[in-house]
């Protein structure tokens, strides 16, 4: 899609003060730039906006630089404007736009957005060959009518939280932690599509929750869980992994079993918030101690969610 016609569809009126980024998590070193943006709107009596890249732009600019994501788009976006900045354009990072200079992108932002100040953290760098570093951006901005706001990082516990630091937290099942630097837990979203049944048979029916590949999923493992059905809350257990007691999966898959419930999830659209690990996934040697484990999960996750104690 055309830059021109994405930006254009953000109506933004008045002019802006902008951040750029993809904002994937939308974690609190992002709430953090954003807050200094709406700063900066207000000092300029200016309106407040975020363009986030539909894709991360190593997806474009390396060869098989194919990624995982923290949020969805639509997700991403949500949660942007929640961080209340009054507009946010979603834009595609394109081979085309890839091949701006710094000059025409910043040309483009004016145009489009009535950019009146660029505000990004000290690293930050845009155009071709990343050319637009933060003196090349002010010294454009100079004749373009624009400032550039030097954005202080956010550090939490001594560390710059970053979209990279959370997924190594995912990956290692350190959920808890990674919360914290989201501001909320990670939340893993899809349809419920029929499985193999196997949890049934063994007592513990579970939903088995498609995710789309470029999901970013937590280390294998069980994990005590909040899930949310239609805005409905509810408490459950959900395993990620392989499935190595009968035999493992080329695919991971997600499964929730949802406590005190015998409703029909099928097709319906469910969320779950990861609020603990409980244990690694395990190959059992018989189904039997698979079902003693997943009743004693099932307690540890109710302790947990109840605020009692911690396995």
């Amino acid at each position: 899609m055309d830059a021109s016609l994405e930006l254009a569809a953000a109506r933004v009126q008045g002019g802006c003060a902008l951040a750029i980024g993809v904002f994937d998590g939308v974690h609190r070193g992002h709430a953090h730039l954003l807050h200094q943006v709406r700063e900066t709107a207000q000092r300029l009596g200016v309106r407040s906006a975020a363009i986030s890249f539909r894709n991360h732009p190593r997806t474009v600019l390396r060869v098989g630089g194919q990624t995982t994501y923290l949020t969805a788009v639509e997700e991403r976006l949500r949660l942007l404007q929640a961080c209340g900045v009054d507009y946010v354009a979603p834009l595609t990072f394109t081979k085309e736009l890839s091949q701006r200079t710094a000059e025409q992108f910043m040309e483009l932002l004016v145009q489009q957005l009535g950019m009146r100040a660029l505000v990004a953290g000290p690293d930050f760098a845009l155009g071709k060959g990343r050319g637009g570093t933060l003196p090349v951006l002010r010294g454009l901005g100079e004749r373009m009518g624009y400032d550039v706001v030097t954005a202080t990082p956010y550090e939490r516990q001594g560390q710059v939280v970053s979209s990279t630091g959370i997924k190594a937290l995912l990956a290692a099942g350190d959920v808890v932690k990674a919360a914290d630097l989201l501001g909320r837990p990670f939340r893993i979203t899809g349809p419920v599509v029929q499985g193999e049944h196997r949890g049934r048979a063994l007592g513990f029916p579970t939903a088995n929750i498609a995710v789309a590949p470029n999901v970013h999923l937590p280390g294998d493992g069980v994990y005590c869980t909040v899930a949310w059905v239609n805005a409905r809350r509810m408490d459950s257990v959900s395993s990620i992994g392989v499935r190595p007691t009968f035999g493992g999966n080329l695919a991971r898959t997600v499964e929730t079993y949802v406590l005190d419930f015998n409703g029909d999830l099928y097709g319906k659209l469910v969320s779950i918030d990861l609020v603990q690990r409980l244990r690694p996934e395990l190959r059992f040697a018989a189904v039997g101690e698979l079902i003693e484990q997943m009743g004693r999960d099932v307690d540890a996750a109710r302790h947990v969610l109840a605020g009692e104690a911690r396995p």
